[in-house]
């Protein structure tokens, strides 16, 4: 290299504490020039020997919140400066990434204990961690484009701010109880005087709700050990039976959950989600009713470290919000709209940019089941192969998400709820726009879903951009192809995408298929039988209406009398008899319902989506020898083996057990063929039912030899639909506009 360089850092560089880290390393190896920030990351001009040591450790050792994706170098003409300089950031625009929010750092949660004048500050951060996205109103990342521009800083955190030396040199957020947001605790609007965490405390401990802000929303909190506590949460939110998330410090969890390594090092991470992990069952049932595992995080804030401190128990820790409704946000909406669910509110006064809702994970297998606060807006590579163009995909329905694909990369957005919820709908277009702005996203072509009443369809074509419509299960194939970097020319693999309802090109409603395709197209191999779902929507809410279709089917109408007979039965028969509302649907997810409802899991109505099927999996035993099923993937044998269990009194466990292997080892037969006869080079599997981790462990089991796609980092439901169809569409696209249903031929 010559005396002096040009450097560009690319990746996730800003609001981490890259700028002091540069300026540390090159003073300790004797470089002068100076660093900034700018649109397309960090800027460096180095002079001095070994440049090439100085621009391999920019990688090697970045700061912990750092991402970097590229290092790029070139020659310099001038003289070198005296010293080593970190500049103000420059020029406007978006072209590097933004840095997720992050949870409290060892040394800032010891700070908050330790004499000095943040201890009991519940705002305490630094470059290592604290808010990020859900502060961010626009990029570059500085204090004045944030919600911490409101406060400005005193002369104690303006010495910190600008002292390279110290790990809070230009953290946007610092600060202190004297210049920086305060907390209150406040009841019926009335703000309590007193030490607002003691008073919140107190009512945690007679059994009352805290409405607690956080980093994305409001959470309500009571005392999970109390079962007085949950059983009035759950009837103030009208929430009879979905699992409610938890927090606790680390050693509290190890009482309650049996944690492995894997679940400690998630729980760990910077992004703090909700952790899937197995009970040990010393919890109030109410916790998590009919559940094997409980949803676990420990505390992400000060405010949070400071309210688990003085607790000393675990806390339920749930959205705040009205039932199907985004999390709430801001202080007025929240005395709104949370007054009848929370005793007291503990408050604060910045505001949040943005609502984020925790992230849910599992450790084992490793999967995403919500990708929200803490993971976004982290990105994802493009595969080998794909063309560098701006793509636009707006998702699903269910679980709404959008992806914004450019420079070579996609960025899926946060978990924006159920699109058929009115506000879920605006916070929806809010996104669209937020992050066009933010990431300064220009767009030329569009993806949506093949279904044309979604609102995320509608979104897409109101961008009058050309349009490819994705069949919602290829969508699915292609997100799990592109989390595993296959090339775009890498060619077919058998997709296993089981889920609830998709569109398929055929007019009928799919969900449990077998595919065969790459991105830029598929053929259907095989699916399970259709059966009618009664009712349309109903037959989702309604369990029992499944089960009677699939024992019809099986020719065990008496015991479907039997099983259902408080239910309408014959009147639902006669609809499907006459087509009346009753679509034909290859669904999984409905297929789970029915054998739940069989056991009488959520038979009459689910409270939650997922529910009977959450139970049926919690249920199961170990594998063993798993259920027939008939050619064509019919579950009719199936079904008449269950029938014959039922009446033999063979426990509900086993049989679980036995329809999740059979599942499995039924789908997994076909794929195999398919890779073993050449025409795939591998299997992927994906969609919503692949969040169930003993049907995933017996796909891998069933699939043992053949290499095996999965989700590790993106959604295998609807939340990372999105990804799939921006792929999709980057394959097909090349500037044409698709306005058909795309697919393959139907392959029996």
């Amino acid at each position: 290299m010559s005396a002096g360089q040009f450097i560009r850092v690319r990746g996730q560089v800003q609001g981490v504490g890259f700028r002091p880290f540069v300026w540390q390393l090159a003073r300790e190896m004797g470089l002068t020039g100076r660093v900034w920030n700018d649109p397309g990351g960090v800027g460096i001009e180095v002079w001095g020997e070994d440049i090439d040591a100085f621009a391999a450790a920019l990688r090697a050792r970045a700061p912990l919140l750092a991402r970097v994706d590229a290092v790029e170098a070139g020659p310099l003409d001038g003289p070198a400066p005296p010293g080593f300089a970190i500049l103000e950031s420059r020029g406007q625009g978006a072209e590097t990434r933004v840095t997720p929010d992050a949870a409290t750092c060892p040394d800032c949660a010891a700070e908050i204990r330790s004499p000095g004048r943040r201890q009991g500050y519940a705002f305490t951060n630094c470059t290592h961690c604290g808010p990020r996205f859900s502060i961010l109103r626009c990029l570059p990342y500085d204090r004045a484009q944030t919600t911490m521009a409101a406060f400005p800083m005193c002369p104690d955190c303006r010495a910190d701010y600008e002292n390279p030396a110290d790990r809070r040199f230009h953290a946007q957020p610092v600060a202190c109880p004297a210049c920086g947001p305060r907390l209150w605790y406040e009841v019926a609007g009335d703000k309590k005087p007193g030490d607002p965490v003691a008073q919140a405390v107190a009512e945690l401990r007679r059994g009352g709700v805290v409405a607690v802000k956080g980093l994305g929303g409001f959470h309500l909190a009571c005392d999970a050990a109390n079962p007085q506590a949950l059983a009035l949460l759950r009837a103030r939110k009208h929430r009879p039976a979905k699992p409610f998330a938890l927090m606790a410090a680390e050693a509290a969890l190890h009482g309650i959950a049996a944690l492995t390594p894997a679940d400690l090092a998630l729980l760990r991470d910077p992004a703090a989600p909700v952790v899937l992990v197995a009970s040990r069952a010393v919890l109030p049932d109410a916790v998590a009713p009919g559940m094997a595992c409980l949803g676990v995080m420990l505390p992400y804030t000060p405010l949070h470290h400071l309210l688990l401190h003085a607790f000393g128990g675990v806390l339920v820790m749930t959205s705040g919000n009205l039932s199907g409704e985004p999390q709430v946000v801001g202080n007025a909406e929240a005395r709104d709209k949370l007054a009848a669910f929370a005793d007291g509110f503990l408050m604060h006064d910045r505001d949040i940019a943005r609502r984020l809702d925790d992230s849910v994970e599992r450790a084992a297998p490793p999967m995403v089941l919500r990708r929200a606060r803490g993971r976004v807006p982290g990105v994802l590579p493009l595969p080998p192969g794909f063309p560098d163009r701006q793509v636009l995909a707006t998702g699903g329905q269910m679980k709404g998400a959008i992806c914004l694909v450019k420079n070579g990369q996609a960025l899926l957005g946060h978990h924006l709820g159920d699109l058929t919820d009115a506000l879920s709908v605006d916070e929806f277009h809010k996104a669209l726009v937020d992050y066009a702005a933010l990431f300064d996203h220009r767009p030329t072509l569009a993806a949506c879903d093949l279904h044309p009443d979604f609102v995320a369809t509608r979104a897409a074509q109101a961008t009058g951009l050309p349009l490819v419509r994705v069949q919602h299960h290829h969508a699915h194939l292609a997100a799990c192809l592109g989390e595993n970097l296959w090339p775009l020319e890498g060619g077919p693999v058998a997709g296993i995408v089981l889920d609830g309802l998709g569109l398929g090109p055929d007019g009928t409603v799919w969900g449990g298929e077998l595919l065969l395709g790459d991105y830029t197209g598929f053929d259907r191999a095989a699916h399970l039988r259709p059966a009618a779902l009664p009712g349309g929507d109903a037959a989702s809410r309604q369990p029992w209406r499944n089960a009677v279709m699939r024992l019809d089917q099986a020719g065990l109408a008496p015991l479907a009398d039997r099983l259902f007979a408080g239910q309408p039965v014959a009147a639902l028969r006669a609809m499907a008899a006459g087509g009346v509302n009753a679509p034909l649907s290859s669904s999984a997810g409905r297929l789970f319902d029915a054998v739940a409802a069989c056991l009488g899991l959520a038979a009459a109505a689910q409270s939650h989506e997922g529910e009977a099927a959450m139970r049926l999996e919690a249920l199961a035993g170990p594998p063993g020898q798993g259920y027939p099923f008939g050619p064509g993937l019919d579950p009719a044998p199936m079904f008449r083996a269950l029938a014959q269990d039922l009446a033999d009194g063979v426990p509900p466990a086993t049989i679980s057990a036995r329809f999740h292997d059979g599942l499995a080892a039924a789908f997994a037969a076909p794929a195999r063929d398919l890779v073993a006869q050449g025409r795939a080079w591998a299997v992927a599997l994906s969609g919503g039912c692949l969040q169930n981790a003993r049907l995933h462990h017996a796909l891998l089991a069933a699939l043992d030899g053949v290499p095996v796609l999965t989700h590790r980092t993106t959604p295998a439901n609807d939340g990372g639909l999105a990804f799939g169809q921006a792929l999709v569409a980057l394959a097909q696209g090349a500037g044409e506009s698709s306005d058909q249903p795309e697919g393959g031929l139907e392959t029996v």
